[in-house]
Formats: C-alpha cells, sequence, structure tokens
C-alpha cells in the first residue's frame, strides 16, 4: 500500500474537502476532512498536511502534486521526495498529438475502456469546431453525438475490457498496472494504425506517477515511450486527449445500454447508492455468477449488494 504526504495552505486545504465533498467520510481527530476515492483514503489534517494512503495514492496525490493552483505542495513517498511532473513544450496545444484517457474504472457496473486519439494539427481547428472539450464537462446526448463525428474524422483505437475479463485479471494486478498497460497497447496499436506517419507527441491523461507507470509496463513485450508527456487534466492542455475521453466515454454508455439489454436491469454507472440496488437485485436473482458477468467485484458495493439482498 503506498502512502504520500503533501503539505498545502489552509485556502487549499479547504479546496481539497470541497473537492472530495461527496466522498467524504467520518473524519478522523485533528482533520478537516476524510474521504475515500479510488480505492485510497484521504485525510487533510488541520496542520495543513494531506495524507493519501492506499492502492492509488500516487496517482490521487498526483492530483494535487501536479497542480498549479497548490504550488507549494511536496510530495514524500516512503521516505523520499517524489519527482515533481515537468511541464509540457510551449505551444504544445497545436501539435500534432497521440492522446489517451480511460473511463469506467470509478464505475461498479461495465466495463474499463481506454481510448487513443491521433489528432494532428491541420485537424485541431476542425476538433474545437465540434465541440471537443473535457467529457465531464458534456452530457451523455452530448458526447454520443461527438462521438459519432469524431469516429468519422480521426484516427483512434479503443480497448473495451469487459467485466468478467476485468475479474479474472484484476486479483493478479493493482487497477494502475492494468490501467497502465492498456494506456500502452492503446498508443502502441495506434502508432502502427498511422504508420509511416508519427505524431510529435504522445499525451497520456495521468493517472499515476510517470515513474510508477513505466514501472508498471516494464514487463510489457512493446513499451511505448518515445517523445510521451504525462498529465494531470490532460483534457484542457490537448484536444487529442479530450477527444480520447469523449470515444471512450460514448463506447463505456454503449456497453451500459447493451448490458442493460442482455441483463434486463437498467445498468447505471457510479457506485453510489442506486448501484448498490440494482446489484442487490442481480445477485438475488443470479448470485455471484451474474454480478461477474456486469460489474468489477472487488469494488466495496459487492458486498453491500450481497447485505442488502439479505434483508
Amino acid at each position: 500500500m503506498s502512502t504520500i504526504v503533501l503539505k498545502v495552505t489552509a485556502a487549499d486545504l479547504q479546496k481539497m474537502a470541497n473537492f472530495y465533498k461527496n466522498e467524504q467520510v467520518k473524519a478522523v481527530p485533528y482533520s478537516v476532512f476524510t474521504a475515500k476515492k479510488n480505492q485510497t483514503s484521504i485525510t487533510g489534517y488541520t496542520s495543513g498536511k494531506v495524507l493519501f494512503q492506499g492502492q492509488n495514492a500516487e496517482a490521487e496525490a498526483s492530483r494535487w502534486s501536479a497542480d498549479s493552483s497548490l504550488p507549494n505542495a511536496k510530495a514524500k513517498a516512503s521516505g523520499s521526495t517524489a519527482q515533481p511532473k515537468s511541464g509540457l513544450p510551449a505551444g504544445f496545444a497545436d501539435w500534432s498529438v497521440i492522446g489517451s484517457d480511460e473511463v469506467g474504472n470509478g464505475s461498479y457496473f461495465g466495463p474499463l475502456t481506454v481510448s487513443a486519439v491521433y489528432a494532428p494539427a491541420d485537424k485541431l481547428p476542425l476538433l474545437k469546431k465540434m465541440g471537443v472539450q473535457d467529457s465531464k464537462a458534456l452530457t451523455d446526448v452530448r458526447i454520443i453525438s461527438i462521438a459519432k463525428e469524431l469516429l468519422k474524422t480521426v484516427q483512434c483505437t479503443v480497448i473495451n475490457v469487459m467485466p468478467e475479463k476485468y475479474n479474472a485479471v484484476q486479483p493478479t494486478m493493482s487497477q494502475g498496472k492494468m490501467k497502465a498497460m492498456l494506456h500502452n497497447q492503446a498508443l502502441g496499436n495506434l502508432l502502427k494504425k498511422i504508420a509511416p506517419e508519427k505524431p510529435q507527441a504522445l499525451l497520456v491523461d495521468q493517472f499515476e506517477l510517470p515513474s510508477t507507470y513505466f514501472k508498471h509496463i516494464a514487463d510489457q513485450s512493446e513499451q511505448v515511450k518515445e517523445n510521451i508527456f504525462f498529465q494531470t487534466k490532460g483534457e484542457s492542455h490537448h484536444l487529442a486527449v479530450a477527444a480520447a475521453s469523449i470515444i471512450a466515454r460514448y463506447y463505456f454508455l454503449k456497453t451500459l445500454d447493451e448490458m442493460t439489454a442482455a441483463s434486463g436491469f437498467r445498468i447505471p454507472s457510479g457506485a453510489g447508492a442506486n448501484v448498490d440496488l440494482v446489484a442487490a437485485e442481480m445477485y438475488r436473482q443470479g448470485g455471484m455468477e451474474e454480478l461477474n458477468k456486469y460489474t468489477k467485484l472487488h469494488f466495496a458495493n459487492t458486498q453491500k449488494a450481497i447485505r442488502l439482498a439479505a434483508k
């Protein structure tokens, strides 16, 4: 289990508390907030220290250590100072770039979907005109509309890891490693697809420290390392990542609709209380075998669903 500590100002501590307000749990003594997100416990203390502990601690902490609004943040892991993330080159937003992003890692139902998109410089004005931006700022209806146009406009690759495959692999690796392997594969596939053309750079929407990412793909026969950059909120720094986010979300939503048709349940996204209710009824009717087809079993929602089903 990784442990990261950041030192932040009082104002930044409140900013973090507001960010995690929907994931907060009972606060521990001397803390401003305690939250759980992405299999990580985050505790902000009145002293200004913020403790990240868990499977994805590095990825969650990097969200803040790389944030320009937290210039005083200092990360420490295993007693050593973490490497600061380097900034992107000047004019990067106008480069020809392959960007990658993933969707579904925080949703109990549905796949883990990774997409990579090649956005050459000469197509960037068209992507802007199409409305490409951070998918979180778009409705699902709009995402579907833009994605369909994007698929006719850009070169892309999509890897959709369905729950049964995810559940078979997950016990043998962390979610961070799984995502790193999928990003590496999606980027590699797209580089082959557009060859002999080459992008000026590749940009991964950062979910863990670059050093950790490269450790996670070290055992892969093909490793994409040339001209690769990592950036939190990557969709704000290049339209290639924003487009990848939209296409990944489109395939994720499309899969949820297919699961709804196959299961007879209206399959929701996310990991909230409404998800537990659907999962509980699914468990009552089909047991763990049915949940294995549609959910990520290692989520806490599984045990919640079992308890609800017993009532």
